[in-house]
């Protein structure tokens, strides 16, 4: 808690007569101020809706007095006390024009009389006319080391409430749940912590599987960011040899937290629809090793003027703080489409999302997928925000050999019983999800049936079926077109389909 002490000393002591606080830490906040007023010596008053104004450091219980937000901003602004009033919860009251006038002359007059009138809530809109007048303070998140000290200090409190009962507790265990509690809010890693012990009485590899699940859902209660906790499988994929070497020979540098600088960034997978661009970028934190944040632009747009950036910022620190992960954007040109009906909206995205990208630190590389690339900005895609422009062609008759054989063995299907060569040669020209959906239809017809499934039958669910490179041939080849000599085959050349794609269509 000292930092943050040192920190608002120093902000109390710069003459700022307005600060803003988002945060839900609402006690660890009115516990931080009543310590500073004792420190400075500097009276500190209160004030909710429910019980007035009262003397914070006192912590004196007089009968309730300024309930209401206009009487208490008069109250102030014509009184001749010095000091810090804390206003809990008064964001509702900023849209009326006589309290933001209060507030104007209450923090104009601060050379006169130095009061400092500090915000606290969970969201915090402040009108134009303050902001010149105000700064923002945002409470440090705990380190490894204060982290430490809390799960010390929860273990105390549980074997005091437990007596004759220890406490068991592996070295390696509590390392990693102070590692994985990283990023999350006192507070929050407090009551994580405590419900791990209470659990049974120890800190287990199960604790900190369980708190890491409870801490992705902390990070994004909203939806905008979705995670997979385990990516392992997510490496066991047919083809892209060409972006798995590329993947492998940087993962040690991307895992390196003694490395600061000239880290992997990221990439961008441009390819034909169902070709498996999801599936590469899904590849990606698998090879890593890493867990993968999925970005939802849908969940991220708001009607509100402004709100749809914030979320946008929120979901790219929520990002940072999980570092290392994989952050993926699927279809990307779609999620920066603008228009003149969107109100600059799209622009702004675009805007916050190439700072985030040329400034970041952090270890969180982007897997971002395209189907049209030319609605992408050129600053999106060029070197320094991402490091490869990757192609996700059709695969080839080695890549759908084996895509067969992942989609059998899903099903609970013995590869071996098929004719894996025959089945890849028929599918020339198909995508991953068309063999997947070949694989599907053929389960469906032989269950009516009644008889197990052959090659036969899959072989025939493929000639009637018409694969995407003869239902967009055209768009096909013009993007083949426009990708040769542009972007890296994610596939080895023996597992891509020919270039030209006619002696594979049919």
């Amino acid at each position: 808690m000292m930092p943050d002490l040192h920190d608002l000393e120093l902000l109390l002591r710069s003459d700022t007569p307005l600060i803003l606080i988002e945060s839900l830490e609402e006690p660890r906040v009115t516990e931080l101020f009543a310590g500073l007023a004792l420190r400075i010596a500097e009276p500190a008053f209160c004030w909710t809706v429910t019980e007035g104004l009262r003397r914070l450091e006192l912590d004196n219980r007089a009968p309730k007095r300024f309930v209401d937000p206009t009487e208490v901003l008069r109250h102030i602004r014509s009184g001749q006390q010095r000091g810090v009033f804390l206003m809990l919860d008064f964001h509702p009251y900023l849209d009326h024009p006589l309290h933001v006038r209060l507030l104007k002359e209450i923090a104009q007059d601060y050379a006169n009389l130095p009061r400092t009138l500090v915000l606290v809530s969970h969201a915090l809109e402040i009108p134009p006319e303050l902001r010149h007048l105000s700064t923002r303070f945002a409470l440090r998140l705990p380190d490894r080391k204060r982290i430490l000290s809390l799960i010390r200090e929860e273990a105390k409190r549980w074997q005091e409430a437990q007596p004759g009962r220890g406490l068991r507790a592996s070295r390696d265990a509590v390392e990693q749940l102070a590692r994985n509690l990283l990023g999350v809010t006192e507070s929050d890693a407090r009551r994580l912590i405590r419900n791990a012990i209470r659990h049974d009485g120890a800190i287990t590899q199960e604790d900190v599987e369980t708190v890491k699940r409870a801490k992705y859902e902390l990070l994004s209660p909203d939806g905008v960011i979705a995670f997979e906790y385990d990516t392992r499988s997510f490496a066991d994929v047919a083809g892209l040899g060409q972006l798995k070497a590329w993947i492998d020979r940087r993962r040690s540098a991307f895992l390196d937290p003694r490395r600061t600088r000239d880290h992997p960034r990221g990439i961008l997978l441009l390819g034909v629809q169902g070709g498996g661009k999801s599936l590469a970028a899904k590849a990606v934190a698998g090879r890593l090793g890493v867990p993968l944040l999925r970005l939802d632009f849908a969940a991220l747009y708001d009607k509100y003027i402004g709100e749809t950036e914030k979320n946008l910022r929120k979901a790219l620190t929520t990002a940072d703080v999980m570092a290392p992960c994989v952050l993926w954007i699927d279809e990307i040109e779609k999620g920066l489409a603008s228009g003149a009906e969107d109100e600059g909206v799209g622009r702004r995205i675009l805007g916050t999302l190439l700072t985030w990208m040329a400034e970041r630190t952090t270890r969180v590389f982007l897997a971002a997928t395209a189907n049209d690339i030319s609605r992408l900005p050129p600053e999106l895609i060029r070197k320094g925000r991402i490091d490869e422009l990757f192609f996700v062609d059709l695969p080839g008759p080695r890549a759908r050999r084996e895509i067969f054989m992942i989609h059998l063995r899903r099903r609970g299907l013995d590869p071996a019983r098929f004719d894996l060569d025959r089945l890849a040669e028929a599918s020339a020209g198909f995508t991953g999800a068309g063999i997947e959906q070949t694989v599907v239809s053929a389960l469906y017809a032989e269950e009516s049936a009644a008889e197990p499934l052959t090659t036969e039958t899959l072989l025939g669910e493929i000639d009637s079926t018409q694969p995407l490179s003869v239902v967009m041939h055209e768009q096909l080849q013009s993007l083949r077109a426009w990708a040769s000599g542009r972007t890296v085959p994610a596939h080895a050349p023996e597992d891509q389909a020919p270039l030209a794609g006619d002696d594979e269509a049919r």
